[in-house]
């Protein structure tokens, strides 16, 4: 017994140890871009090249966060309440783009859009390549895979039994969707649009081969940093890196106390019944 304890005590020391080493190599990070951006924070806020890339960045992750969710809501249900035929590669395709590097899916899209269609997309006024429609479309195909994914798993976590004694009760399946499934993935999906709209924030890869990075037109946030780094303008760079990080821990902060609320909430219905 006292061997087997023990080890025991061994084995969570082991974790504690590891944990303390991740969070004072996260903090790290953090504080770095903190200690280092903070100082310029103020002078960024006038300038209007950091204005107009938060603008842009804000606007575009916006866009983008509306038009995954428009997609992935009737996708989702698709995948886990219908007899879709293939639905398992028909998944894998969908899931595909989550181990691609962003670079490639934006490549992916140049090639796309500089063809005879994108030509044709922009003889009609839609122009992509080397403009802000072009930053949406790199951040809603970044996302969408990510979106697909969650929305599935919170569709499939919900009892179908409901629905079926829904159905049984007269509901059309747009009645059972309406009232059921989608009420009781309601958490699930702000959750989602909130960290869909940080990750449209943040994005850079495919959005640099798509649409390039060119001052006061193309100019996100993470390319500003991009920018201001390849001139030498430290400062101006960690400015634009600390807004990022404030945003996102927002976002992170507001996930969290949605899942604190669902967990209250979870536990007020169980008392409830019994």
């Amino acid at each position: 017994m006292k061997n087997k304890f023990s080890i025991v005590d061994l084995f969570e020391l082991f974790t504690v140890f590891i944990t303390i080493l991740v969070i004072a190599f996260t903090t790290t990070v953090i504080l770095a871009i903190l200690i280092y951006g903070f100082p310029f924070l103020g002078a960024a806020f006038y300038s209007e090249e950091v204005r107009f890339s938060l603008k842009l960045s804000l606007y575009t992750a916006s866009i983008s966060t509306m038009i995954c969710i428009f997609l992935a809501i009737p996708t989702a249900y698709t995948l886990t309440r219908t007899a879709f035929p293939f639905k398992k590669i028909v998944q894998i395709i969908l899931e595909m783009p989550l181990s691609m590097p962003y670079l490639v899916l934006g490549l992916s899209l140049l090639i796309i859009f500089s063809s005879d269609f994108g030509k044709m997309l922009k003889e009609l006024g839609f122009k992509v390549v080397f403009d802000k429609n072009g930053i949406i479309m790199a951040q809603t195909v970044v996302n969408l895979p990510y979106v697909i994914r969650f929305i599935r798993t919170a569709f499939a976590e919900v009892d179908q039994r409901l629905e079926f004694i829904a159905g049984c009760l007269g509901a059309s399946k747009w009645e059972r969707f309406i009232t059921i499934t989608l009420p009781l993935s309601k958490n699930a999906i702000i959750t989602m649009i909130i960290l869909t709209w940080s990750r449209a924030l943040g994005e850079f890869g495919a959005t640099l081969m798509l649409v390039g990075a060119t001052r006061m037109k193309t100019e996100t946030l993470t390319t500003s940093v991009y920018l201001n780094l390849a001139t030498g303008d430290m400062g101006a760079s960690m400015a634009s890196a600390s807004i990022i990080l404030f945003v996102s821990f927002v976002a992170l902060f507001i996930t969290s106390w949605i899942g604190r609320k669902n967990k209250q909430e979870s536990r007020m219905k169980d008392v409830n019944i019994w």
